[in-house]
């Protein structure tokens, strides 16, 4: 059997070549696609606040982390920030001041630290802020003031 090109294919029924789909077929089809959409849009962003959520909280464990560790290596050092000491103790009187013994800068078009005084007396804790600019939200972790002479 001799087969043809499907554009030279007639429809049997009508008498015409058959073309591709029916305007009604389209239409079904785009429908449903506007269905899926209403229905995994509002998921979709959901999940993404949700991420930005986690993200943001993530972040502040992770500055109460480096406070921490950073008053450990200062309370090794006496508190000296010069010299030898300056990669093992980061002097912090403010919460912002965390930001500089970060090993990767914080994305400042993102995200903002709050400039709360701790004081200067090493090892005093207070709270501190850290809230993402494009959405608005915020938490909260502990400072501690370190590296102060």
């Amino acid at each position: 059997m001799i087969s043809r090109p499907s554009h030279l294919v007639c429809d049997a029924r009508h008498g015409r070549r058959a073309r591709g789909f029916s305007l009604i077929e389209l239409m079904i089809v785009i429908a449903m696609l506007g269905v899926l959409l209403a229905v995994a849009a509002p998921r979709f962003f959901s999940v993404a606040s949700e991420a930005e959520g986690a993200t943001l909280s993530g972040l502040a464990s992770a500055l109460a982390g480096t406070m921490a560790v950073n008053y450990a290596g200062c309370s090794a050092t006496g508190h000296s920030t010069s010299g030898a000491n300056a990669k093992k103790c980061t002097q912090v009187r403010y919460c912002d001041d965390i930001a500089a013994a970060l090993m990767e800068p914080l994305d400042a078009t993102r995200y903002q630290i709050t400039h709360t005084e701790l004081g200067a007396t090493n090892g005093k804790s207070g709270t501190c802020g850290l809230a993402h600019l494009k959405s608005g939200a915020s938490v909260e972790f502990m400072g501690i003031a370190a590296g102060n002479p």
